[in-house]
């Protein structure tokens, strides 16, 4: 018998005269439904958050929500039919769903284009301020950089190479903060970027940097390089002076690292332990909340985010603008289809234009990729009802209210000077946009959420505002804010009212669910690699590598003495270690899956068949662009779930990404993986942290209860599986012994990998004692776990070091020697890395950072390389620089990846 629901009991109209309405509950095929004086039933399961018509809808006519089309019917659309188009039915194709789907889509994306009207533009007239403020108690700083809402000493490091350092800098004075009541905590700053030569972020790099620098949280800030890299401290500090940063009013200092990894630790403690009585002494007064500059986000939107929780920002606002105070949106991509919305009130006409260019260079910027901008939705998004961009814009840019003016249209991370409302250039990806706003000046972040997103950053404090009340009751312990309240019934204006008590709350010092969960995230816009579209068809259609070992001459000859390794043997596996592997399908699940291995190690989970347990937290899976970028990323985490040295793995899904868990299943079966050995957890759909913590806990108690007993085995050469790689110059004679290192073990039935963008692979040392021709080409892709020993060279799209060592760990070598020139270099999470030097410049790191330092005779260099292997693979050594903590890992995005 089919099920009968008043149409309030199942679904709501974003706004009356729309032709589609969206589900508040999944309503199985056959359901009918009482509208208006109508029957209608469903001839489709319709999920929640997902659409079926209310009215007859003909073919070419536009379907409506918020007033606003979304797309355009491709056949006539009957009243109670499911819509769906292309992009969604094959997001919901790789779902482990229960009913069936329709076999084709009914509509397709189509939106006519916006023209601005200058001819006829009125600008609006601002709303009426009030006569009194209110206030909050806050950190009073200069007038330019107004009030903070926390005060924090910020650890910033200038580039990606100094983000490790100021992560174990952090670390290590966490202790301190006992002492120092007024001081809300001691936090690393650590990004992606300025890592490659001439980056094309580069001016939005250096303001992001300067406004890090002076938003009014900070109470003191340690900026830290080595000074060799593309973007130094004298170029932040530069820049900072000439745009008139007020950075004479923030306790800082530029630091460029000298000497060893520990005793630029114990430097930065001293600098640091030296301000502390300085910022503790820094007091709360009470301030007008004028003051306040908020930044408005939304991640893991769902089809309610633009009914009850995105109006429910736009509300407070409208509040906080006609106190005085600031706004900002974001997110250029989010708002394209929804341009008539947010330019129906605009404060003049510039402001308007200003706003379609950014749109527009937006548009072209993620062209010259072989993306579209209006790609943005993740399968999250997809998944809980937002079909398109024109979806997700027209209700993601109802954090605008309608009697709200458009005030400013500004670049990513231009300060924010005045009161009123802004609009700031950024991608749709939720940490780079909120950087943005952070280095703007905001110094509180409001985030709506439909999937329960976890999102914070170090020290700008993160409401979260969740949809609806059933996902507000699942992850109850990491939601502040249930704006499905509205959805049952409360007005806008008593829940409005209440938030901003809640926000005044927060801003004098109340942590918010975030802040007590104490977990953040930073990503700074990613550079992207392309200015035109000058290569982009020779890019789309690049030669696809073999996969096969490249032939090399075989005449190394015998090893001095004959050297043996210890592994150990599970079943049908050999490996040097055995370790507990969590890999976070995104950006925002990367912090949770660190503080889980952190708490299973400090209990000792596992030992002693696993060593330990490792996360590899990136910046992925959230906000990029698909295509090529997508492909390099499934290859490479896959290629992490096949390594020799994962003897369990476990992949959490924060829950609304695009590369989820179920893309993940879909993508180990389309490489041939079996899925069953690996664990899925999500942070959304378990429960929240806790919740899903302890899910992974006893997965990984499972696994260890049901394994097999480990042998030790002893092989030679044979077992060995080395990546090469090469940073500075390279002497002759640590060429020719890598060459003669790498013939060995070849020869022998071992692996060598060397990636493409080593330094070896360019000098005559190197090159003609293996190779017989001149042209040698990448055999494997970036990240390809390699199936046929041998010598391979790996494709490696950028020159930045922690994504081609996170490339290399990925091919499933269990051992990396770098040759280091300039200075020792980040290392990886858990393949060890050997770092040797020849040059005499290197010496001062000798004892320090160096594992090995290649002096006297060239012709033992060999032999003493392959004994520090041995001992490092069988746990008598321990690399230096992992052992302190200069440890990092970083996807590429290749050539064509681009936010979005």
């Amino acid at each position: 018998m089919n099920v009968i629901y008043q149409f309030d009991e199942a679904a709501r109209l974003p706004l009356p005269g729309d032709n589609c309405a969206v589900a508040t509950r999944q309503l199985d095929a056959g359901t009918v439904i009482h509208y208006e004086g109508h029957t209608l039933t469903l001839d489709y399961t319709v999920m929640e958050g997902h659409r079926f018509t209310v009215k007859a809808i003909a073919p070419g006519e536009d379907l409506l929500s918020w007033g606003m089309p979304f797309g355009a019917a491709l056949q006539a659309i009957q009243p109670g039919h499911y819509v769906i188009n292309e992009s969604v039915l094959h997001e919901l194709s790789v779902r482990q769903l229960k009913f069936a789907l329709p076999a084709e889509p009914n509509f397709e994306d189509h939106v006519p284009p916006f023209v601005l009207d200058e001819a006829g533009f009125q600008p609006a007239a601002a709303a009426p301020a009030y006569a009194e403020t209110r206030t909050f108690m806050g950190y009073r700083r200069c007038e330019a950089r107004g009030v903070g809402t926390r005060n924090h000493v910020v650890l910033l490091g200038t580039t990606s190479r100094t983000g490790s350092y100021v992560k174990q800098l952090a670390g290590r004075l966490q202790a301190d903060l006992k002492n120092y009541p007024n001081i809300d905590g001691i936090v690393p700053a650590a990004h992606t970027e300025g890592g490659t030569e001439k980056p094309n972020n580069l001016d939005l790099l250096l303001r992001t940097l300067a406004g890090f620098m002076v938003n009014p949280n900070v109470g003191a800030v340690l900026v830290v390089d080595y000074g060799s890299e593309p973007v130094t401290n004298r170029m932040v500090e530069s820049y900072l002076r000439e745009h008139n940063y007020p950075i004479h009013d923030v306790l800082h200092k530029f630091v460029s690292l000298q000497g060893g990894f520990e005793e630029n630790l114990a430097t930065g403690e001293a600098i640091v332990r030296e301000w502390l009585p300085a910022v503790n002494a820094m007091q709360r007064t009470s301030e007008s909340i004028s003051n306040l500059k908020i930044g408005l986000q939304c991640g893991g939107s769902d089809a309610f985010s633009g009914i009850s929780a995105n109006p429910l920002l736009g509300w407070i606002s409208e509040e906080l603008v006609r106190y005085g105070g600031a706004a900002s949106l974001a997110e250029t991509d989010e708002l394209i289809g929804a341009e008539p919305y947010v330019l129906s009130k605009v404060r003049n006409v510039e402001t308007a234009r200003k706003f379609l260019e950014l749109v527009n260079r937006f548009r072209e910027r993620t062209s010259w990729h072989g993306s579209s901008a209006e790609g943005n939705p993740s399968g999250g998004n997809k998944y809980r009802g937002l079909y398109n961009i024109y979806l997700k814009s027209i209700g993601a840019a109802r954090k605008k209210d309608p009697f709200t003016r458009l005030d400013y249209a500004t670049e990513y991370g231009e300060l924010m000077k005045d009161g009123g409302y802004y609009f700031m250039d950024s991608p749709g990806n939720d940490l780079e946009s909120i950087a943005g706003q952070v280095a703007a000046g905001c110094n509180m972040i409001f985030f709506t959420t439909g999937n329960g997103s976890i999102t914070n950053f170090p020290y700008v404090p993160t409401v979260k505002v969740v949809t609806t009340t059933s996902r507000f009751q699942l992850l109850s312990n990491d939601m502040d804010v249930n704006a499905g309240q509205y959805l049952e019934g409360k007005s806008m204006e008593e829940l409005g009212q209440e938030v901003f008590d809640l926000t005044i709350k927060i801003a004098s010092g109340q942590r918010s669910v975030g802040e007590k969960a104490g977990h953040a995230q930073v990503q700074i816009w990613r550079n992207w690699q392309q200015n035109d579209a000058s290569q982009l068809e020779t890019l789309l259609h690049p030669p696809v590598p073999s996969g096969e070992p490249i032939a090399i001459q075989a005449d190394a000859g015998a090893v001095e003495r004959p050297i043996e390794f210890t592994f150990t043997r599970h079943q049908d596996t050999r490996a040097s270690d055995n370790i507990g592997l969590i890999l976070p399908t995104s950006l925002c699940a990367g912090q949770v899956a660190n503080m889980i291995t952190q708490r299973l190690n400090k209990q000792g989970a596992g030992q002693p068949e696993i060593s330990r347990f490792v996360a590899l937290a990136h910046t992925e899976g959230c906000g990029n662009s698909g295509g090529q970028a997508e492909e390099l990323y499934a290859r490479t985490m896959i290629g992490y779930v096949t390594h020799p040295m994962v003897r369990h793995c476990l992949m959490l899904e924060h829950g609304c990404e695009k590369t989820h868990n179920d893309f993940m299943r879909h993508q180990m079966e389309e490489m041939g993986v079996d899925a069953d050995r690996v664990g899925f957890a999500s942070i959304q759909l378990d429960g929240g942290i806790t919740k899903v913590t302890q899910k992974v806990e006893a997965w990984f108690a499972d696994q260890l209860a049901a394994a097999s007993a480990a042998e030790k085995e002893s092989v030679g050469l044979e077992g060995l599986r080395i990546g090469i790689l090469s940073d500075g110059s390279i002497s002759d004679d640590a060429g020719e012994q890598l060459a003669k290192l790498t013939q060995m073990i070849v020869d022998a039935g071992g692996l060598v990998v060397v990636p493409q963008n080593s330094g070896l692979l360019t000098t005559a040392a190197y090159s003609n004692r293996l190779f017989t021709v001149s042209d040698v080409r990448p055999s494997i892709t970036y990240g390809e776990h390699v199936r046929r020993n041998g010598f391979h060279i790996m494709e490696t799209p950028t020159e930045h070091w922690v994504e081609t060592i996170t490339g290399l760990g990925a091919t499933g070598v269990e051992i990396m020697i770098a040759l280091v020139g300039n200075r020792p270099m980040q290392v990886h999470p858990f393949v060890p890395m050997l770092q040797m030097a020849s040059e005499p410049a290197m010496r001062q790191y000798d004892g320090k950072d160096l594992d090995v330092m290649l002096a006297g005779d060239p012709n033992a260099w060999t032999q003493q390389i392959l004994e520090h292997c041995k001992q490092t693979i069988e746990h008598r050594y321990t690399p230096r620089l992992f052992q302190q903590g200069n440890v990092d890992f970083q996807f590429t995005r290749g050539f064509l990846g681009v936010s979005l």
